[in-house]
């Protein structure tokens, strides 16, 4: 039952992103392009999503168990650090470079988008670049 949530979650957040216009590079591009032809559409759907975000966290945060009665793993808020701003940066260059962050990249790589192949290579090299240095810094510290 869980992986058929985790599916039909998927495959609606999937639609929701093509629907909204999130996988297409071109219309993100357009929305960060303040300086120039900016097209504010987008901020309508981010609007929405973190209204509707901040709702489901807020009823997830009085329960201990999800409906599917798995625990909530909700992480806790944190202080903002070095890293994390490092981190989100970065993941701003790429989404201002690209015109993708990773849901809709791999949404843009499932549609076609042959621009999305080079994105979701960059990504999954990045995140194996950091899992190798995490488990350096792990090593460095219990050796």
């Amino acid at each position: 039952m869980v992986w058929l949530t985790a599916l039909i979650s998927g495959l609606l957040f999937g639609v929701g992103l093509i629907v909204s216009g999130m996988a297409n590079p071109a219309k993100v591009l357009g929305f960060l392009d303040i300086a120039g032809q900016w097209d504010p559409s987008l901020a309508f759907v981010m609007a929405g999503a973190i209204a509707v975000g901040s709702i489901a966290f807020g009823l997830a945060r009085r329960r201990r168990r999800s409906l599917l009665d798995l625990p909530m793993l909700i992480p806790p808020a944190s202080a903002v650090t070095a890293r994390l701003l490092l981190g989100s940066a970065v993941f701003g260059v790429g989404w201002g470079l690209a015109g993708f962050c990773p849901g809709p990249a791999l949404v843009a790589l499932g549609a076609g988008f042959p621009k999305a192949w080079g994105f979701v290579a960059a990504m999954l090299a990045g995140m194996a670049a950091f899992e190798l240095l995490e488990s350096f810094k792990l090593r460095r510290k219990q050796g």
